[in-house]
């Protein structure tokens, strides 16, 4: 056979694919080869024209050649997992509208979106290639063909920029626009860290050549103090790697990244730690070097992908010069030329290095990122100092010591130790004093979008453009993560779509209200729940032997310190939320990606300010969109105020909530008017920021010549009544834990907690009646009656459906009963609390029967497949598989630099009374992730504005109605289900063979009640 007779196989068909080809210029090609290479042609066309076409069209469909348009799909970071540390690498994203202008062109890396086209005229790599040696090394034309799809071009520019548009219509933005924010959202996400050492770097020079040290702030003066003794140390630790003198495992990826970027990451993500820590300015090593190492791992790829990615200057040129056949970059032409030199050569070597270079970097192992933070960290304590302000005289030597030091604590609780000890980063007292103010100068990647979110698809298919995210938080979980990816598709949809949604809400910042957080911040805090600024002062030593006496200044010096503990950990909290604030305050509005923990409940992405936090955070947030009040918005908007004020205002009827507002119109005026100079009645609301929030929108209708029309952006917030309670009333069907919860219409809100405080208060009464020789319980009854409020029982009923056990409630009693100093005996305070919990554990048996009933199936349940060594598991009503990830772990030790690390890693044996306790709780919550998700979703349709905080759902004053309307609809639909039912039989499907107890009885309830129940959602 001659080479012109070489057989083209379904040659008739290339042209339908023409745009998908990556480039148009032939490959050097056979017909020119020696004529020793026409027998392996011959092989190879025996083979092709083997194949039969119908298995090639089948082939050709499942890798996208369907008559569907073509999308193209861009590669960006995510998916790996290794055990023991949060998972990070490369990800997958379709869907990324980019700017052509920026990003046409670029490799795709991605191997679903190309389509098994080659160059015009072949139909395999075997038809393209010459080399005699292709038939010994057949894994060659397996690897060329991976490198062809990483040159796909993407599909025509004017089909792509027509798609890209599409996208953008229901983001409501002209396409400049779009693509400005995508600009700087890419940005934020890819060149924070590059930023921040271009940054020292030049203020170095600065400072070096204009003495500008002393203006810096203090915070940044300490940044600036350590980055370049770390960065000269860590380019000293790569220069050891690349002269061969350095044999330690972490080398290889220190010397991956630029040195100033290593030393960026390395310093504020310890500090970043030290910032969140609990325990006064220390963070456990392993914490701190694991972190350490998946920011550098992190950053490495994102580099790696950029700079395959990035086009070369005059691209754009080129490409424009060339028309639009398709022609490939100059880079791309000039590997592919390179490749086939090779393989004409028959230096498969070469080519394999070639390809290697194209191909990501396997996972790092948990050791490797410990190892790596580890050496990172210790070069930090050792270069990293600090110089005491205080005042010195003109001969005395300056006080400079470490500003951080390695040291060990002792893991115990109390004044009880355990023996065992674990490795600690302790920061220097000043330094900890300078991390309160650290917030406005730390970097956060993942911080609120700029753009929408990208849609979900995947397990790590959505979200941000560039940063690692996943759909779910596994935390390790190797099971439930293997459940979530080996999900069909298509029975995600639901958690997609409603994820999709809960992103979509445009946000924020109120900037009226944030002015009132910085004045009070700046001028000490201690006010609207804001903790104080200030330490308390530690208690001086007493001038004594006494031993009674120091014992007691021991223990007031503990108390101290413990509190200034705390005080730091807040202050540091507060002002990384404050910072987020102030970068996002000026922008015209900002997304929350979404994800999920493993029973289905979503959580916003952005870890310090969302909606998910406390009163300031959803006091400086509101929705971007404004929409006009109406006559219903504005009532609903007064009935909001009066529940964010609570004191019990919020237990009134609707009609007793507005009665509230219209007699503190003059208080609200006030309160907007004058928030700090006025009477400040807003500061004697339970949620002073929200409630401020809404004083001062209500004031501004309220002062209109036309209220209905003016605009608001307050989310006003919907609530369960005691949420868990309700879905286990509509679980059983049970018509007295209904009318306790609001299942069932009632004049005024019932409170479920009240309701079982009087429970609790006739048990009491009644026990106090009675002989205390016959009944020693007699004497706590008596002295309890007085106690019992919807206070003392409060945490113990909300806790009763996470499946609160007696020791827990005994615990939860004795800090109440502490709170009031019912009792001066520890002893009797004791005893105290262990009545207290088993009546209120009575009383709850009581009136939630049928809970209680379903409780206990869910434990016995998951007792019987635990023991077993199985971990319980079921699918959610939307679909979700869910595993419980309870498993014991075992230890891996890990010798670093710095210390012998323990690496934590689950093991194949399930904790049996874990299973058991946890079982109930994370099914209700998985029901109640449902719920929300189908609102969501119904009310994204119905055109209204969605936001959700697990059993607090969110819209604006105007659509508040419709929102009440699809949330208990959705309700009465979920549990129109047989979900027991079902559930019980995915237990007999996965264990036919053990044998479960049967269903428990349920009651009559008819579920339709909801839907007229005024208070079910208030």
């Amino acid at each position: 056979m001659s080479s012109a007779q070489t057989p083209v196989f379904l040659v008739n068909q290339t042209k339908v694919f023409d745009y998908l080809i990556p480039f148009h210029k032939p490959l050097i090609s056979c017909r020119s080869s020696a004529s020793q290479s026409f027998p392996m042609w011959r092989n190879i066309a025996k083979q092709t024209i083997s194949r039969s076409q119908a298995r090639l069209t089948i082939a050709s469909q499942s890798r996208g050649f369907p008559q569907e348009d073509f999308k193209f799909r861009f590669p960006v970071f995510g998916s790996f997992s290794s055990s023991g540390c949060r998972e990070m690498g490369v990800r997958r994203l379709s869907g990324i509208t980019r700017p052509a202008e920026e990003f046409s062109g670029r490799v795709g890396l991605n191997d679903s979106c190309f389509n098994g086209s080659f160059a015009r005229g072949y139909t395999s790599v075997a038809e393209e290639v010459s080399s005699t040696d292709v038939e010994e090394e057949p894994s060659v034309v397996d690897e060329v063909q991976e490198l062809l799809k990483e040159m796909k071009k993407e599909k025509k520019r004017e089909d792509h920029r027509s798609w890209r548009m599409r996208k953008q219509e229901h983001v409501g933005m002209s396409n400049s626009k779009y693509r400005n924010l995508w600009r700087r959202q890419v940005k934020i996400e890819t060149e924070e860290w590059e930023r921040a050492a271009a940054e020292y770097g030049e203020l170095l020079m600065d400072m070096c050549e204009q003495k500008l040290a002393p203006n810096l702030p203090y915070v940044k003066s300490l940044f600036l103090g350590w980055f370049e003794p770390l960065r000269d140390a860590i380019v000293k630790e790569q220069e050891l790697f690349r002269l061969g003198k350095s044999k330690a495992v972490y080398a290889h990826y220190i010397d991956q990244l630029p040195a100033d970027m290593v030393a960026v990451i390395t310093m504020h993500k310890l500090m970043g730690h030290l910032m969140t820590s609990s325990d006064n300015g220390c963070v456990k090593v392993v914490h701190a070097a694991c972190s350490v190492g998946d920011a550098i791992e992190q950053e490495i790829r994102i580099r790696t992908f950029l700079n395959k990615t990035r086009k070369k200057k005059g691209d754009d040129e080129e490409e424009s010069r060339e028309g639009e056949n398709g022609t490939p970059m100059k880079e791309q032409d000039r590997l592919r030329k390179k490749v086939n030199e090779l393989i004409k050569k028959q230096k498969l070597s070469a080519v394999r290095k070639i390809l290697q270079s194209h191909d990501y970097t396997k996972p790092w192992t948990a050791e490797i990122r410990a190892k790596v933070g580890s050496r990172l960290i210790e070069l930090l304590t050792k270069t990293a100092h600090i110089q005491s302000p205080a005042n010195l005289e003109d001969n005395d030597l300056p006080d400079v010591r470490p500003a951080f030091t390695h040291t060990f604590k002792t893991v115990g609780k109390g004044n009880v130790s355990s023996g065992r000890k674990y490795g600690v980063i302790e920061c220097d007292p000043l330094v900890r004093k300078g991390l309160e103010k650290t917030g406005r100068y730390a970097l956060m990647p993942y911080m609120p979008m700029l753009v929408p979110p990208l849609k979900w698809s995947g397990y790590d298919r959505g979200a941000y453009l560039f940063l690692a995210s996943y759909i779910m938080k596994t935390h390790g979980a190797k099971q439930q993560r293997e459940a979530l990816k080996s999900a069909p598709k298509g029975q995600l949809k639901p958690i997609f779509e409603a994820l999709d949604t809960l992103g979509s809400t445009k946000w924020r910042v109120n900037k009226r209200v944030l002015t009132v957080v910085d004045r009070i911040w700046s001028s000490g805090g201690c006010t609207a729940h804001l903790v104080d600024r200030s330490d308390v002062p530690l208690p001086e030593k007493p001038d004594t032997e006494d031993e009674s006496i120091l014992k007691k200044w021991r223990w007031e010096l503990r108390s101290a310190k413990k509190v200034n503990s705390e005080r730091h950990s807040l202050r540091c909290d507060i002002e990384l939320k404050l910072s987020v604030a102030r970068k996002m305050k000026d922008e015209e509005g900002f997304y929350y990606p979404h994800n999920i923990d493993f029973r289905g409940r979503a959580y916003p992405m952005p870890p310090h300010l969302n909606h998910l936090g406390s009163d300031l955070c959803r006091g400086v947030l509101e929705f971007a969109e404004g929409r006009p009040l109406g006559s219903p918005g504005l009532r609903w908007l007064k009935i909001h105020l009066a529940n964010l004020y609570a004191g019990g205002v919020d237990k009134l009827s609707n009609e007793g909530r507005l009665a509230f507002t219209e007699n503190h119109l003059e208080d609200i005026f006030d309160s907007a008017d004058r928030p700090l100079e006025g009477s400040r009645w807003w500061l004697k609301a339970e949620d002073p920021f929200q409630c401020l929030a809404v004083c001062i929108n209500l004031t501004e209708a309220l002062r209109s010549p036309s209220p209905v029309t003016v605009l608001s952006h307050i989310p006003v917030h919907q609530d369960g009544s005691c949420n868990g309670l309700q879905h286990y009333a509509a679980l059983g069907r049970d018509t007295l834990g209904a009318e306790a919860v609001n299942l069932v219409a009632g004049e005024k809100p019932a409170d479920v907690y009240s309701g079982i405080a009087t429970r609790v208060l006739a048990i009491m009464r009644r026990d106090a009646d009675r002989d205390p020789e016959v009944y020693p319980e007699a004497l706590r009854a008596r002295k309890l009656v007085n106690q019992v409020d919807r206070k003392l029982v409060k945490q113990t009923v909300m806790t009763s459906v996470y499946g609160v056990t007696y020791s827990g409630a005994r615990d939860q009693m004795k800090r109440r009963l502490k709170e009031r100093s019912a009792f001066s005996d520890e002893k009797e305070s004791f005893g105290a609390a262990c009545y207290a919990a088993k009546v209120t554990l009575t009383a709850m048996d009581e009136m939630f029967e049928a809970a209680r009933s379903i409780m206990h199936w869910f434990g016995e349940c998951a007792k019987i497949i635990a023991s077993e060594n199985e971990t319980v598991r079921w699918t959610t009503p939307l679909g979700l598989p869910v595993v419980q990830p309870y498993q014991q772990m075992e230890t891996q030790l890990v010798r670093t630099s710095l210390q012998t690390l323990s690496l934590q890693r689950e093991t194949d044996k399930v904790l049996v009374r874990r299973q058991r306790t946890a079982f109930p709780p994370n099914f209700i919550h998985s029901l109640d992730g449902s719920h929300m998700m189908m609102t969501a979703v119904a009310c994204k349709r119905a055109g209204v504005c969605f936001a959700g905080v697990h059993d607090s759902f969110w819209t604006h004053a105007c659509d508040v109605d419709k929102l009440n309307k699809i949330l208990r609809e959705k309700f009465v639909e979920l549990y129109s289900q047989p979900i027991l039912e079902n559930l019980l039989e995915s237990f007999e499907e996965s264990f036919p063979h053990l044998e479960f107890p049967p269903l428990p009885e349920r009651g009559d309830l008819d579920l339709k009640v909801v839907l007229e129940s005024p208070y079910f959602f208030n």
